[in-house]
């Protein structure tokens, strides 16, 4: 049997547009590439990290590179045993990418799932000027689902004048940016816009007060920050009305499906998110979204050149690859 070969690279992403969130702000967005050959099948993987789980590119790669991998795809658990998440997440992407095309199979048929059940994606808007925010909404156009940034001030006046031009449905993001007060006090002026619901109002760590907030507004509350993997989920039961999958959170696949029945279990509902990423990352999470109630997987919607291709959309609705494993390919490079 083969031996298993990893390599790890930068991957750097040049943006549409200066992309700013309650936090942050980038124009580039940086990834870690995660490379497995297995005798003739080359697989592909990603990770996204954020310093805000106190992970990065670079200890991706220090992590992996340092990892001895054998011979067997199939021994995902010890493989991945140990791992931080975002590591975890670049290696078990890979895993499922060559187990699923070592028996030609797309990952969301290994998985058992139908690609018609798929959600439709939210488009994100980061935060930005006003009019440039307006701009950016005008150039989704009908595209059915947009979630706005928020948390830079002025909520009232920037939801208002979206919802002046814009029909579809919108979901709001404060990434922690607001206090249980200002959010319960800035939720119900937005309840006349018809806002679908409010990602992580406050800092994560307090779910009673989420639950302070969730009792005080028409507008249902879902957690990000707040639910990084299975274990975080008890606590939220009951507090929120559902929560955010991300799989460089939870550590890939196999976390984001523990995650997903978790959540179920204690009647949460669920989206599947992504950060700033390529195409091979929001792929992967793609196939699982035949099981969650809601999808923000628009990573490729906000790089200008991603160098990668696999989920497409038809009109918002994920439409998931045919080809075996994740169904990514790599863009030709142009003569």
């Amino acid at each position: 049997m083969p031996s298993l070969e990893l390599s790890v690279a930068p991957l750097e992403l040049p943006l549409v547009h200066t992309f700013t969130i309650a936090r942050s702000s980038e124009s580039v967005a940086r990834t870690a590439l995660v490379r497995l050959r297995w005798g003739e099948i080359d697989a592909l993987g990603e990770s996204s990290p954020s310093a805000r789980y106190d992970e990065s590119v670079e200890s991706v790669m220090a992590g992996l590179h340092a990892r001895h991998l054998g011979n067997d795809p199939y021994a995902i658990d010890a493989l991945l045993d140990g791992l931080p998440p975002a590591e975890r997440c670049g290696l078990d992407v890979a895993l499922h990418d060559c187990i699923a095309k070592d028996v030609d199979r797309p990952l969301w048929r290994l998985l058992g799932l139908d690609p018609a059940r798929t959600p439709l994606t939210s488009f994100t808007i980061g935060i930005a000027a006003l009019d440039e925010m307006l701009a950016k909404v005008r150039e989704v156009g009908a595209h059915p689902v947009i979630k706005i940034k928020l948390g830079a001030g002025n909520e009232i006046e920037t939801i208002a004048a979206i919802r002046a031009i814009y029909a579809g449905t919108i979901r709001i993001d404060a990434n922690e940016a607001w206090t249980a007060e200002s959010a319960v006090t800035i939720l119900h002026e937005l309840e006349r816009f018809g806002i679908e619901f409010c990602e992580q109002p406050i800092p994560a760590g307090t779910p009673e007060r989420l639950r302070w907030i969730k009792e005080r507004t028409s507008i249902p509350i879902v957690t990000d920050e707040d639910s990084k993997d299975a274990r975080d989920l008890l606590a939220l039961a009951g507090c929120v009305s559902g929560i955010n999958v991300k799989l460089v959170k939870c550590g890939g696949i196999r976390g984001a499906l523990e995650m997903i029945h978790t959540a179920r279990a204690l009647g949460l509902r669920v989206m599947l998110g992504c950060m700033v990423e390529s195409a091979i990352l929001s792929t992967a999470a793609a196939h699982l979204s035949p099981l969650v109630d809601w999808a923000d997987l628009d990573g490729p919607f906000l790089v200008a050149r991603d160098p990668f291709e696999g989920l497409t959309y038809a009109d918002g609705k994920i439409v998931l690859p045919e080809r075996s494993g994740l169904g990514v390919v790599e863009k030709a490079v142009p003569a």
